[in-house]
C-alpha cells in the first residue's frame, strides 16, 4: 500500500517525492477532484495527502469519501503557506523528541 500527495504546489511535491512519495501538482477544484478521483480508484494507494488548500476547494468529494469509504485514507497537511495549528505542533514535537528547535 502506498502514500499519494495532491498538492497545490511544487514545492509540497518535491518534498515529499525525496521522502519516496509519488504525487501531482493541482492548479484548481477541477483537477485536485480528478486526481482524489483516480487515487480513490487505485487499489495501491492507501493514503492520499491533500494540502489544506485543496481539501478546502473540494471539501464535499474528501468528505464524501472519509464518511462513505474505507480507502483511502485522506489526510489533510499544511504546505509551505499554511496557517493551521499542526505547523507548530509538528515543529514542538521535533524540539521535545530530539531536542531541536525548527
Amino acid at each position: 500500500m502506498k502514500f499519494y500527495l495532491i498538492s497545490d504546489n511544487a514545492d509540497t511535491k518535491m518534498g515529499m517525492r525525496i521522502a519516496g512519495i509519488e504525487g501531482v501538482v493541482a492548479s484548481g477544484a477541477e483537477e485536485a477532484l480528478r486526481a482524489l478521483e483516480s487515487a480513490a480508484a487505485d487499489e495501491n494507494i492507501a493514503v492520499v495527502l491533500m494540502t489544506e488548500k485543496l481539501v478546502e476547494l473540494c471539501h464535499d468529494k474528501v468528505y464524501d469519501i472519509k464518511l462513505n469509504r474505507r480507502r483511502p485514507l485522506i489526510v489533510e497537511i499544511p504546505d509551505r503557506h499554511g496557517n493551521s495549528g499542526a505547523v507548530d505542533a509538528i515543529s514542538r514535537y521535533v524540539e521535545e523528541a530530539i531536542g531541536i528547535k525548527l
